[in-house]
Formats: structure tokens, C-alpha cells, sequence
């Protein structure tokens, strides 16, 4: 849901030392325009979708069984009353190799008003179906929460019940909120700008961090689409709750605003699905910037055969055995659930077999990574 917007001065922003990924470029590459169209015609052939409708209840049914299919298990029916009638969002989760309690919260809301809402907000949600799509099985540092919200265009309601009772009262860890709306362009436009929305409301203490996300998404976005990018502030959709709450938010919009939202002619055929399949590729490169995507090759994550290190679980006396090391200068960190650094060693001349003392630490599971000049391993590790 959006006003129209009021004229302002947009600005484009350079790199500023942020760097082309080509882990994140394939991510975005690998992106299907036929599957993105496919979902979208699915997506408004459900109708209009108001909260209490049939309609809506099959298209929550439809996204949920999307994410069975993709392999996710983590899947949330965070029901509630909007206006004394039950709805739900779908909060689905994928949880991170090194900081699994820190979230990236990407979110779309997947009701309509006055029409089937092709492009508000279609576009978002089969924007979050491909991402999901394509992330299920990529190694990802921060863990995603992948949200569909319902009761939006009645007031942010569903975004609104998720701050408060879900955020405030488990303390969540909110890394970052991504909220896509209505990014689907105009039929008959130039349609090669989208625009990137950044907190500029109170309170004042997250809107620095915010135009930090913001900037760097507009270069993702510049990086891994065709597109170019303009500035705005964020407003009117599900980030505004999460925005009041403290927390760090970033979001896209359209450019050129359909004239359709909120009526019968809210369809594909008054849109730009080449302009949607280019914002679907930034925002994958963007998500992948904002959850530190890691390549399997480069990382050598799966390669169990490469590094051994064992026992697990342990008492704290671990042997890492490994031909790939040999001789070169290596350094081993043990990270904590939340990241943190707890324990650090480096190596002048790793041997064929080293031996490592954690018997300081708690019982629990941790990260090891044990990294060269060239390559890093990653392990999860069990004390005892």
C-alpha cells in the first residue's frame, strides 16, 4: 500500500568501495524469468485477496506448499485478527552457518485491495518465492527470514502483530528488514529505475545504519541488474513498524508508479515483466550481499574429505588432520552462536596432523574455521 509519491531530489550513488561478487552475480544469473511469470500468473489468478476471503486463504495455502516443495521445513502460521477477522502471515526460516540467531528479515505482503494485485504486491511475493527458490541450498553467515505478510493494505496490521508479538518479545536479533512493494513498472514506460528506500523518520538513531543498507543496496542492485537507482524514503509499508521498533530497514518501490494499484486493472497486462525479472536479479545479489552468501567451491564447505576434525562430539582435545594445509601459514577461530570470536590460534607451518586444546570453553556446539591465504574450511563442533 502507497501514496502516490510527492515530488523530491533523488540521488545515485557509486560503489563507494563496495565490490563486484561473482558468487553473487551467478546467484542472480541463476534467476528464471519463466518461473518469476509463471508464479506471478498464479499469484493473480487466486483474484482479489482481502483478508477473510477465500481467495486469500488459497493463495496462503499456495505459498506455503511452494516452500514444502523448495525444502524448507522451518514454516511459521503466525496467525491473528486484523478488524476481528483471523488472517496469517507465512514466516518461513533459514538459518545461518555462523550467526544463526541474527536475522535478515526479507518480507512481502500477499494481500489485495480492490483487485487481484498483480503488481501490489505480486511482484514482492513472487520475488521472495524465487530467492527462496534459489537460497534453499546456499550456505548463507546470517540466517533469513523469508515473511509474507497479510492485513496490509488494512493498515500494516500483519507487519504490526509480527513486531509485536514475535520481535519485542523474544528480543529478536534483526540484522536488517527488506521490504519489496509494488515493483513491477508500468506497460509503455522506460521502465529502468528503481528506486531504494531508506528510514529517514524517527526515532533518529537507526537512519544512519539504514542509508549504509540503503547504499549498498542501490549498488547490488547496479552490480547484478540492468537497472539504475534513486533514493526515497521509506514510508507506507510493512517496514514502518519494524522502522518504529529501532530496527535497521532498506526497501525497493517502482519508479514509474502504476496508475492500477487498488483496482480490477491491477494485472500482468499493465506491467513490465522484464523490469520485474531485473529488480528480481538485484534483489538476489542484494540478499545475498546482506546474508553473506558463501560459495561451496571457493570454501570448500563440502568437501569433507579435504580437512578432518575430530572427535565430535569432544571433551575439548581435537585433532585436525588435513593434506590441503601443509606447510602454510594457517589460522583457526572458534565463533560462538552469536558470532563472537572466543577462541583464536595461528600457525607458522601447519603439519599433517594438529592438535588444538578448547577445554576452557562451555559445552555446547560452536563454528570452527580454519583458513589459509587461499581457502577457508568450516566445521560445527560439539563440546562435551
Amino acid at each position: 500500500m502507497k501514496i502516490a509519491l510527492l515530488p523530491l531530489v533523488l540521488y545515485a550513488f557509486g560503489s563507494f568501495g563496495q565490490t563486484y561478487n561473482p558468487f553473487y552475480a551467478s546467484l542472480a544469473d541463476a534467476c528464471n524469468q519463466d518461473t518469476v511469470n509463471q508464479n506471478l500468473v498464479t499469484f493473480e489468478s487466486f483474484g482479489e485477496k482481502q483478508v477473510g476471503s477465500t481467495e486469500l486463504e488459497n493463495t496462503y495455502d499456495w505459498l506455503y506448499n511452494a516452500y514444502v516443495s523448495y525444502g524448507y521445513t522451518d514454516i511459521q502460521e503466525d496467525q491473528f485478527f486484523a478488524s476481528g477477522v483471523s488472517t496469517k502471515n507465512l514466516v518461513v526460516t533459514k538459518t545461518g552457518s555462523v550467526y544463526p540467531n541474527t536475522y535478515v528479515i526479507i518480507d512481502a505482503h500477499y494481500d489485495t485491495k480492490n483487485g487481484p494485485g498483480a503488481n501490489d504486491n505480486g511482484t514482492g511475493t513472487v520475488i521472495l518465492l524465487e530467492l527462496a527458490r534459489l537460497l534453499e541450498n546456499v550456505d548463507t553467515e546470517y540466517s533469513i527470514k523469508f515473511i509474507h505478510f497479510s492485513a496490509e493494505e488494512d493498515g500494516l496490521l500483519g507487519s504490526l502483530n509480527y513486531v509485536n508479538d514475535d520481535v519485542i518479545t523474544t528480543n529478536m536479533d534483526i540484522r536488517l528488514v527488506f521490504n519489496i512493494d509494488q515493483v513491477g513498472g508500468t506497460t509503455g514506460m522506460t521502465n529502468d529505475i528503481i528506486v531504494c528506500e531508506r528510514d529517514e523518520s524517527p526515532p533518529a538513531a537507526n537512519n544512519a545504519a539504514s542509508a549504509i543498507a540503503t547504499t549498498e543496496l542501490a549498488n547490488c542492485i547496479e552490480f547484478y541488474s540492468a537497472l539504475n537507482t534513486e533514493f526515497y524514503f521509506a514510508y507506507g509499508s510493512d517496514y514502518v513498524p519494524f522502522m518504529n521498533n529501532g530496527e535497521v530497514v532498506t526497501g525497493l518501490y517502482e519508479k514509474n508508479e502504476s496508475p492500477y494499484s487498488h483496482t480490477s486493472q491491477d494485472l500482468i497486462v499493465n506491467m513490465d515483466l522484464d523490469y520485474l525479472f531485473q529488480v528480481t536479479k538485484g534483489t538476489m545479489g542484494a540478499l545475498a550481499h546482506f546474508v553473506i552468501a558463501l560459495d561451496e567451491v571457493s570454501l570448500s564447505e563440502f568437501d569433507k574429505s579435504a580437512i578432518k576434525i575430530y572427535p565430535t562430539p569432544s571433551d575439548g582435545n581435537l585433532s585436525i588432520e588435513t593434506d590441503r594445509l601443509v606447510g602454510q601459514k594457517a589460522n583457526i577461530t572458534v565463533f560462538d552462536i552469536s558470532g563472537k570470536i572466543i577462541w583464536n590460534h595461528s600457525i607458522s607451518s601447519f603439519g599433517p596432523k594438529e592438535q588444538i586444546q578448547l577445554n576452557n570453553l562451555n559445552a555446547g556446539s560452536y563454528l570452527m574455521t580454519v583458513e589459509s591465504e587461499e581457502q577457508i574450511y568450516r566445521r560445527k563442533i560439539v563440546l562435551e
